[in-house]
């Protein structure tokens, strides 16, 4: 007998992890059954079989054995569709349920996506130390208001290149920018996807001591110097004793804060207990109340003199001396030390931020492109040209730009065999809801991209069943194994553990009766063969 539980817990596992290779045989007509009036066709029968893994076709008796399963198997799914239980809203809602998660696992590049998140994941061995300017531009810019921008930019990187120190530029422009769209900042320790995309990509393929021109992003243009790449230590798990410059209303001298620490320190080098003496001295209660203990962290987490200091053990078990920062004298203990984190640690939630982010045209590119080429993509630049010289006056979710565009009529795009104008991307920017937290022209680029993405997803969507034959079988598969787990719930494991091998045996025996088999062993023989 098939157990339905464990069938339906098969079914979501297949849903995930099943192989999409499946194959399909020659002869789809074929019949090796029919059961209820219902046909199983020879490539169904086989593509469960090979997915069971534990049948030998070649082998009689294994083949007979799973004959008498799969004909029982669907006899009780008959019976769940003789009983309406097909019709039910909680039914077709699991159906479609599982039909989305398994769509969604055609309509990706696993390769692809995988290869997008490893480019980050080969930065993570270095760590960046830069300093920058942001000349920031106001949402919604057209073209033509970029120029002033980067002008701006431009003579702060002539200021810079000649000499000047780029922190003594940045904070001077800052200052001086009343509209707060001028920005410095130094960044100590920067890691892949930590910051936007153009940002990251550009500051990782500079050397240490060079200048950027002017580096456009979504939020404007960035000058950055990069100081130094240094290799990533890792991560470090330790525990602290903090005691600080004040406690309850009363401030210590540096030198009193000092003293203590030390007497504190001696402490544990006398043989005092770590753990006890944070929970009486440390004012960092939460790590007190656990010996000190703090969670795990990498560079760029702590604040830098700690950071230093614990990243200066070596041994677990070892002690720091007094370390200072703004909030008083850490003791630092080293719990234990690791490397960077593996790729599989990182994957899961890198691709999970890729996806949905910014970098989700990285990370589908793979799949995009393959897609492009399968449904013959040709790009009409001239066309597109035109649309984005609108964009030097005009915001492409505005008004004044549809009115310009909705009448352009030149091809822009061929795909599926179809020809699409420039007025049908006009009208897409309209009606869908995009974000416009950039300037026009990076703007219609990025909603262009989707308009691409969603004419061949659709494309794929309606082609599934056809392109990859063994969809059709895993949903058949799916669809069977909600009804027989339903339909033996109602009919045996619902009832008392004692009575369901015999109610099990009486049901079988019922449905043999009550609905017609025929098998096809003449063709099921071949099998072996």
């Amino acid at each position: 007998m098939i157990n339905g539980f464990l069938m339906k817990k098969l079914l979501v596992l297949s849903l995930l992890f099943a192989c999409l290779t499946g194959e399909a045989a020659n002869k789809a007509d074929s019949v090796v059954m029919t059961v209820a009036g219902k046909q199983v066709s020879l490539d169904e029968f086989v593509f469960m079989a090979r997915k069971n893994g534990e049948v030998n076709l070649s082998d009689r008796k294994s083949l007979e054995s799973y004959v008498e399963l799969y004909k029982n198997f669907k006899l009780k799914v008959a019976a769940a569709e003789a009983a309406g239980l097909d019709k039910t809203k909680e039914f077709t809602d699991e159906l479609e349920g599982y039909r989305a998660q398994l769509t969604s696992s055609y309509l990706s590049d696993k390769d692809g996506e995988e290869a997008a998140v490893r480019v980050e994941y080969d930065r993570l061995g270095e760590v960046l130390e830069l300093s920058h300017i942001l000349f920031r531009l106001p949402e919604k810019t057209v073209s033509k208001d970029t120029v002033a921008v980067y002008e701006k930019a431009m003579k702060a990187y002539e200021r810079i290149k000649n000499g000047e120190d780029i922190a003594v530029v940045g904070q001077e422009l800052t200052k001086l920018d009343s509209t707060k769209q001028t920005g410095y900042e130094y960044t100590r320790c920067l890691m892949p996807m930590q910051t936007i995309k153009a940002f990251e990509n550009y500051a990782y393929s500079m050397k240490p001591g060079e200048l950027s021109m002017p580096v456009r992003s979504t939020l404007g243009f960035h000058i950055i110097k990069l100081h130094s790449r240094k290799p990533n230590p890792g991560m470090r798990h330790v525990a602290h004793i903090l005691i600080p410059f004040q406690k309850d209303s009363v401030t210590r001298s540096d030198s009193e804060t000092l003293a203590l620490a030390e007497d504190v320190y001696q402490k544990i080098q006398n043989g005092a207990d770590f753990g006890k003496l944070a929970e009486e001295y440390s004012s960092d209660g939460a790590s007190a109340r656990k010996g000190g203990e703090l969670p795990w962290f990498g560079v760029g987490e702590m604040v830098e003199p700690f950071e230093r200091g614990a990243f200066a053990l070596n041994t677990p078990g070892e002690l720091s001396k007094p370390v200072k920062t703004r909030f008083g004298y850490h003791i630092i203990k080293l719990i234990e030390k690791r490397g960077i984190p593996s790729f599989e640690e990182k994957k899961k939630t890198w691709s999970r931020t890729m996806a949905q982010g910014e970098r989700n045209f990285e990370y589908y590119k793979a799949f995009d492109e393959r897609l492009k080429k399968e449904y013959g993509y040709v790009f009409y630049p001239e066309a597109y040209a035109e649309l984005q010289a609108l964009c030097n006056d005009h915001f492409p979710t505005d008004k004044e730009f549809y009115e310009k565009a909705k009448d352009m009529d030149k091809t822009l795009i061929h795909l599926v065999d179809t020809d699409f104008p420039q007025s049908e991307f006009a009208y897409y920017i309209q009606r869908c809801p995009f974000s416009t937290k950039t300037y026009a022209g990076d703007f219609m680029q990025e909603v262009f991209d989707l308009f691409v993405r969603d004419i061949v997803t659709t494309a794929e969507r309606k082609n599934l069943e056809t392109k990859h034959p063994e969809f059709i079988h895993l949903m058949q598969e799916y669809r069977d194994g909600i009804l027989l787990f339903n339909i033996s719930n109602q009919k045996v494991w619902s009832k008392p553990a004692a009575e369901q091998s015999e109610l099990e045996s009486a049901w079988l025996k019922e449905l043999n009766k009550e609905y017609p088999v025929t098998i096809n062993w003449k063709l099921l023989k071949k099998l072996k063969k």
